[in-house]
């Protein structure tokens, strides 16, 4: 029973001293991540078929996303934020091929949504499978780093993400709402 104890005590010694060297492993925070209202669906048409249904290339929606925030480095005064959405998307009787481009991107604002801190722009390809409209499909992931501090937290900083669309595709979003 002693020779236990020991072991015991000789283990967890062993583990304080280690942790004495190690970085936290605190979650780091995250800063708002939004879905924007008028960028979260694209309407395609064929350029030649304006609005009509026959035209209709693709039409897709921004679903959802993850997203993992860490801290960078060991003073923990940036943060690397990783976010990936989800689309969904519907092939239209007007599409040429069996897959979709679906431009995007993340926009990083500071405190106070003053400056645009960062703005990567993506594209997701939707492949649609034999005799099926429908796919679901993650965009590449989005990496965003920014420096944070008592003087900026995370929490004040937001990432918008949205389709990256035309003048004439925000027009028809704006038109008929949210969906």
């Amino acid at each position: 029973m002693a020779a236990k104890r020991l072991t015991f005590g000789a283990a967890l010694l062993a583990l304080t001293a280690c942790g004495l060297d190690t970085v936290s492993t605190e979650q780091a925070p995250c800063p708002r991540i939004v879905i924007l209202a008028d960028g979260a669906d694209l309407t395609r048409f064929r350029p030649d078929a304006g609005r009509d249904l026959t035209g209709l290339v693709v039409d897709a929606r921004l679903v959802g996303f993850t997203a993992r925030c860490d801290f960078t480095g060991r003073d923990r005064t940036a943060l690397e934020v990783r976010v990936t959405p989800r689309f969904e998307a519907e092939r239209g009787p007007g599409a040429a091929g069996r897959t979709a481009e679906l431009p995007w991107f993340a926009a990083l604002t500071n405190p106070g949504d003053a400056e645009l801190l960062d703005r990567p722009g993506f594209t997701a390809r939707a492949t649609f499978a034999p005799n099926t409209a429908r796919a679901v499909v993650d965009g590449q992931t989005a990496r965003l780093t920014f420096p944070v501090g008592t003087d900026r937290p995370a929490s004040a900083h937001t990432i918008r993400l949205s389709f990256q669309l035309t003048p004439d595709e925000l027009a028809l979003n704006r038109a008929r709402g949210p969906r």
